[in-house]
This record gives C-alpha cells, sequence and structure tokens, in this order.
C-alpha cells in the first residue's frame, strides 16, 4: 500500500513541475523578443565610450602625436603586449633626443588592464570602442599603431649648431671654474687647521747632557 501511495505522490510531483516549466515557457513564448540584429544594425548600434576594444595612438588634426618613445607602457604591460621600436635623433639645440620608429601592439594577448594608458605621461594613447576586431589568422592581431608616416625632425642650422656648442664649452668652463673654487677653499681650510694645531701643540722638554 506504501509503494502505491508513494508512486501517485512521485507522479504528482512530476505532474506539477511540467506544468510550473510549462508556464515558464508559455510567458517566455508570449514575451516580445529582443534579439540582436547584429551586424544588420551595425549603424545604429550604440557602443558605450568607455567599451575598452583596442589600444590606439591619438593623433591630431595635423598628424600629430604625443608620444615621446620613453618605454613607459612597454614597461608597465603585464605580459608584453606593447613593443616599441626607437631611434636617436639630432634636435635643434644639436643634442640627442629619442622618437618613435615604431609602435607595435598584440590585441591578441592584450588584457585591457589599461595600465599603459594610465601610466602614459604626455595621455599619447588610450581605448577605442571599436570591437570588430575579428580575424583569420593571428598575426594579424599584431598591429603597427603609428600607422601615419614618422615626422623627421628639422636639421638644425649652424648657427644653432654653433650656439648649442658655445652654451655646452660655457656650462663645461662654469663647472670647472667652481670645482676649482671648491678645491682652493677646501685646502686653505686644511692649511688654517694644520697651522692652529702646530701652534698649539707643547715643545719638547730640554735634556742636560750629563757627559759634558
Amino acid at each position: 500500500m506504501g509503494s502505491v501511495k508513494e508512486y501517485f505522490t512521485s507522479l504528482g510531483s512530476g505532474i506539477a513541475s511540467l506544468i510550473k516549466g510549462m508556464q515558464v515557457t508559455g510567458k517566455e513564448f508570449v514575451t516580445p523578443k529582443i534579439t540582436e540584429r547584429y551586424p544588420e544594425d551595425r549603424e545604429t548600434r550604440h557602443v558605450p565610450q568607455r567599451f575598452r576594444a583596442i589600444l590606439r595612438l591619438i593623433y591630431d588634426n595635423d598628424g600629430n602625436h604625443k608620444c615621446i618613445a620613453c618605454g613607459t607602457c612597454e614597461r608597465v604591460c603585464p605580459n608584453g603586449t606593447i613593443h616599441l621600436d626607437t631611434k636617436m635623433v639630432d634636435t635643434l639645440a644639436g643634442t640627442k633626443k629619442k622618437k618613435l620608429d615604431n609602435y607595435m601592439y598584440d590585441l591578441g594577448s592584450c588584457t585591457f588592464c589599461q595600465l599603459c594608458v594610465t601610466n602614459c605621461p604626455t595621455n599619447a594613447i588610450d581605448f577605442s570602442n571599436d570591437f570588430e576586431q575579428a580575424v583569420f589568422t593571428r598575426g594579424k592581431l599584431v598591429k603597427k599603431l603609428n600607422y601615419l608616416p614618422e615626422k623627421e625632425e628639422p636639421a638644425p642650422t649652424p648657427e644653432q649648431l654653433a650656439a648649442a656648442a658655445a652654451e655646452r664649452e660655457a656650462k663645461i668652463a662654469a663647472a670647472k671654474a667652481k670645482a676649482a673654487a671648491a678645491k682652493a677653499a677646501r685646502e686653505a681650510a686644511e692649511g688654517a687647521s694644520a697651522s692652529a694645531s702646530d701652534a698649539k701643540a707643547p715643545e719638547a722638554p730640554q735634556t742636560e747632557n750629563k757627559n759634558q
């Protein structure tokens, strides 16, 4: 008798569960659909500005960027996503300056942590929300961010080179004069200290020669 009771009890529980599931299914069946129609709605789709999709180098309207090739973004990247190729160029002042040559970025290994962006001293990079980056080969995920030709530094004129050389010579001469003055003052102080020590030293007692 007990087994029959348990059978009908479990049967009733199964039927109740089935009815509950059918209620949920029926409700979803009549609910208006919200299926995304991507890529058909690509032109009208709104992507939040804070969405991080791909790193980019910021260019102004004249095709200039603010990257100074300091390498901070490359150093703080936790998994080597960024690699900078740099070169040394002559400036108008006649000195050497590091300049960006290639800014390579591997989207396939990027974790979008944004450490490169937050640590950039010149705000030269940021993340865009362009999420359409699907490709068929991994090699295409390695991108050169400085896609515009790098502008050459204006060559210094002979007058500028001469002025820079004169300024360097003046700085060297001033540094030598300062060092010489410091050395002379130190030697004078040491001489005065030695003279004072000699003046304070007691005279040795004279002993009588008994053999005379």
